[in-house]
């Protein structure tokens, strides 16, 4: 295991409207705000999105499996934010849930707010941290 250590720096509370993308909102906060390094909480509902459910099987670079998400969902989960390539890159996992369905997963290149969505994000100071792209799994991964 690698680690570092960093300090907490500013807190964010952010509302998401419905409609709004998640990802990309939280993606344009961390460039306006200028933060390297974060991590956040999410609680509130999803209504259209891609959702990673995990990997085919046990091969590289591992083929997803995504689940459409075309209803509403009720979501929680937490996340980071560390750049790659000098751009910050989200990744977010969550339990996402409704009447008819209970999934858990990494959300991916978009998501659509339903009503909506109440995001923490806590800023980390004093760490040198980013994703890297790796070859053989085809993901940027974290570098410490």
């Amino acid at each position: 295991m690698e680690y570092t250590t960093g300090k907490q720096g500013r807190i964010f509370v952010c509302r998401l409207a419905d409609n709004e993308d998640m990802l990309s909102e939280l993606t344009a906060l961390a460039e306006k705000e200028g933060i390297k390094a974060a991590y956040f909480y999410v609680v509130g509902a999803i209504k259209k999105g891609d959702l990673i459910v995990g990997p085919k099987d046990d091969t590289m670079p591992p083929i997803p499996v995504v689940r459409n998400i075309d209803q509403i969902y009720e979501v929680t989960g937490m996340g980071t934010i560390f750049p790659a390539d000098g751009h910050p890159k989200i990744h977010f996992h969550g339990a996402f849930g409704n009447q008819f369905n209970n999934m858990t997963g990494c959300l991916r290149r978009f998501s659509e707010v339903f009503l909506i969505l109440e995001v923490i994000v806590v800023e980390i100071l004093d760490i040198d941290v980013k994703r890297v792209f790796d070859d053989k799994s085809q993901f940027y991964l974290l570098t410490i």
